[in-house]
């Protein structure tokens, strides 16, 4: 083997589609598109959800629902979650960073604390919001609610 007979691997290179070049290259007259129509012509873009004339999908179905601009969602965490963190992890305060950490919300999330489980230990917890349920059973333990 030396420089003057190298070659690519067999199947490794593949000869291009020569379209318009006559009509001894075999892909002359319609190159490959077809007789007439608007596909054939240039410039022919298929709009999305064209479906060939027919009524469109986004168009046949009826509108309906309402998605309020001032609307704001909470990752909603449990105080019986807070407990088990707690226990585990051997914490007092409780902070948007420590449940990040814990993996049960992302940065970009706002958290509310609600109310279900009991809660033994006595914890500072900040959040975005807290139900009343939560709220009193934090201040019965002995802790704290701060609103961020």
């Amino acid at each position: 083997m030396n420089l003057s007979n190298l070659k690519p691997a067999e199947g490794a290179t593949k000869t291009r589609k020569r379209i318009g070049r006559g009509s001894g290259s075999g892909r002359g007259g319609t190159s490959t598109r077809g007789h007439k129509g608007q596909k054939s012509r240039s410039g022919y873009s298929r709009k999305t959800g064209f479906e060939g004339g027919q009524m469109p999908l986004q168009r046949r179905v009826p509108k309906f629902g309402f998605n309020p601009l001032s609307r704001v969602e909470y990752r909603a965490i449990n105080i019986e979650t807070l407990q088990l963190l707690a226990d585990s992890q051997k914490i007092e305060k409780i902070t948007p960073e420590v449940l990040i950490n814990a993996g049960l919300i992302s940065r970009k999330h706002l958290v509310k604390i609600l109310g279900r489980g009991t809660l033994s230990a006595k914890l500072e917890v900040e959040a975005h919001a807290f139900s009343k349920a939560a709220e009193q059973a934090i201040s019965s333990a002995g802790g704290t609610a701060v609103k961020l």
